[in-house]
């Protein structure tokens, strides 16, 4: 009886750690390039109280065995690195991946962040950044009196100069892709970090070896889908009410022992 007890409330964990998710998932439904997770969970170890197979007589082996589980625990939350929907934007240093690839960003203390948000801006000094001042890592400066500036689907950035009626090259933007995207840790600020389980990255041109390709003047969306999670929450509170009411019905049977 006290185990039950113990079991839902492992239950009621699990379902707790399944909401968090959840919330998370769809605070950032409007977070360009976000990436949905989803909560993983495995179940306790076992009290084995008859060994399957064990002999029941000298001729005879039990073709069952018992054995009383003691719960669930999370072990990880698991991303998903589906492509989220493309939406065309009205800043024209808006750049969106169409297909697999993060852009590369130097981080404040010199490494690499990685991140599929292409809301980049230019500075004061003309360098290409991202919504949070980070520069793009191929390090792109748009010159001062640059009329327009555009970037093509294999990542050429190119601006028309004052007087020029051929663009100037003025720099590339690379992407890299990971064996495991998964594996990658999350920074926060739509930044993610390599890890030993995301593997090292492979740099190359947007559109060339089954790169994605760059397309300007969009942004990628969240790729989290509000109705699936709202059913997701709907049936994790529905389980976190029969924990719940499993560990109510434990100790209304424990008040009743103690009556005799």
């Amino acid at each position: 009886m006290i185990n039950s007890l113990y079991i839902a409330k492992t239950g009621m964990q699990a379902q707790q750690t399944q909401l968090d998710v959840i919330s998370n998932n769809l605070a950032n439904v409007s977070t360009n390039g976000f990436k949905r997770s989803t909560a993983v969970f495995q179940d306790l170890i076992y009290q084995n109280l008859r060994q399957v197979g064990a002999n029941s007589t000298e001729q005879a082996t039990l073709p069952t065995g018992m054995q009383i589980g003691l719960g669930v625990s999370s072990v990880a939350t698991s991303r998903s690195f589906a492509e989220g929907r493309l939406e065309q934007s009205a800043s024209n240093f808006d750049v969106a991946i169409d297909g697999q690839g993060f852009f590369q960003v130097t981080m404040p203390d010199g490494t690499t962040g990685y991140t599929r948000d292409g809301k980049f801006e230019i500075d004061a000094n003309g360098t290409m950044v991202t919504a949070t001042g980070l520069p793009v890592a191929s390090g792109i400066t748009v010159p001062i009196g640059a009329k327009s500036v555009s970037i093509s689907g294999d990542g050429t950035v190119s601006a028309t100069l004052a007087g020029d009626t051929a663009p100037t090259n003025i720099g590339m933007i690379a992407l890299a892709r990971f064996i495991n995207p998964p594996g990658l840790t999350p920074l926060g600020g739509n930044l993610y970090a390599e890890s030993a389980a995301s593997g090292q990255p492979d740099t190359t041109a947007p559109g060339t070896d089954g790169m994605g390709k760059l397309m300007q003047g969009f942004l990628e969306t969240s790729n989290v889908n509000v109705v699936q999670e709202l059913v997701s929450m709907i049936a994790t509170q529905r389980a976190y009410e029969l924990n719940s009411k499993a560990i109510q019905t434990s100790d209304q049977m424990l008040q009743k022992l103690g009556q005799l």
